[in-house]
């Protein structure tokens, strides 16, 4: 072969890949990524019609894929609408109504979203005990606040591990019994003693976990300390003299006028929130009957139980309403800071021990003074 036969052959064969290219690029259709078999000729692309082998039907295409995207539609109907593209969000969750199974008796809640005859029931059988305990043998009414202590703090120190404090709870059960228990035996001075060895104890013992988060955790088990045990003692001091169940009944018998005022009055008449920001359930309709309920209970105990004057038991219902209210915000908060609804769920109806001891806990040392003021021991 020459070299001009040789230089026409390499240019037919350029002209030939030319064209190939060529015919790729004015193809219509998206095949032309799709490598060709070698010796094959490069044929132009065309559309089929509508009578040929290759044809597609896209009528029935398309009704395929809307049966198709109808019934992913259907399934994913109780769910909310998906999440934005922007970093950081979540997908939403379907909200599922949860119904009573075949023979199970449907919860019973009220306006306030709570289960009213387990929440009657249970304040009616803590009643019964406490009455039983106080006039049947006294320091079995001491074993139940040492009882409701413990619980309580447990509950209490369980809440606050749920953020970044981790307070001790070893010793601070320990110490919160030790101080109940002198407060019966010693009184207000072995209640504060009792107090400062448990702080005392509380700092050593935290010292074996490290330095990290130490003044956090020690200032959240002082805060359980004060909460609970401490003004527990002051329930325990009521019992001390003579009268001292009468002085008990006296205490718990407001505050739960007070809550049952209050329940009645916000859920019949409540329209002006009374706390918002900490809690929207409380109502200045709900606190009005609060006071009217508690000043009259006050007057009623305070001429009748320790013929005093009438309006010494008004004193003592006021002060009564105001602390349970302060207490009950106060607990509101603590469980909103915290990020939950109850304290716990030993209590149907209730929630946690420190869902009922919230208004309890500080009226006892406020009726504590004002007992220990108008009535002589």
């Amino acid at each position: 072969m020459t070299g001009g036969e040789r230089l026409e052959g390499s240019a037919h064969r350029a002209r030939r890949r030319t064209s190939s290219l060529a015919d790729d690029a004015v193809s219509d259709r998206p095949t032309s990524h799709i490598p060709r078999v070698s010796g094959s000729r490069g044929a132009r692309h065309r559309r089929p019609e509508p009578g040929d082998a290759d044809a597609v039907d896209l009528k029935a295409l398309l009704a395929e894929y809307s049966q198709v995207a109808g019934g992913r539609r259907h399934r994913r109907a109780a769910a909310e609408e998906p999440p934005s593209g922007h970093p950081g969000a979540t997908a939403p969750v379907a909200v599922i109504t949860e119904r009573p199974l075949p023979g199970e008796v449907a919860a019973t809640t009220s306006r306030a979203g709570r289960n009213l005859p387990a929440a009657i029931a249970v304040g009616v059988g803590a009643g019964a005990l406490i009455i039983g305990s106080l006039f049947a043998y006294r320091p079995s009414f001491v074993a139940i606040v040492v009882l409701a202590v413990a619980l309580g703090s447990y509950e209490l120190v369980a809440a606050i591990r749920t953020v970044e404090a981790r307070p001790p709870i070893v010793p601070l059960l320990v110490g919160g019994i030790a101080m109940d228990v002198a407060a019966w035996y010693r009184g207000t001075g072995g209640l504060m003693i009792a107090l400062v060895v448990t702080v005392s104890g509380v700092a050593v013992w935290r010292l074996a976990d490290g330095a990290s988060g130490y003044l956090r955790d020690v200032s959240a088990s002082v805060l359980v300390l004060v909460y609970l045990p401490l003004l527990a003692g002051f329930a325990v001091l009521l019992t001390h003299p003579d009268d001292g169940a009468a002085r008990v009944l006296a205490f718990i018998g407001t505050v739960v006028c007070s809550d049952t005022g209050g329940y009645a009055t916000g859920v019949l008449f409540g329209k002006h929130p009374l706390a918002p920001v900490v809690s929207k359930g409380k109502t200045w309709e709900g606190f009005a009957g609060s006071v009217i309920a508690c000043c009259l209970c006050g007057s009623l105990i305070m001429t009748l139980t320790f013929h005093e004057a009438w309006w010494k038991g008004v004193v003592f219902g006021a002060a009564i309403v105001v602390t349970a209210t302060v207490g009950d915000l106060g607990e509101s908060m603590i469980k909103r800071d915290l990020g939950l609804k109850d304290m716990g769920r030993l209590l149907p109806g209730h929630g946690g021990i420190m869902d009922r001891l919230d208004s309890l806990l500080p009226c006892a040392a406020v009726a504590y003074l004002v007992l220990a003021a108008y009535v002589p021991a």
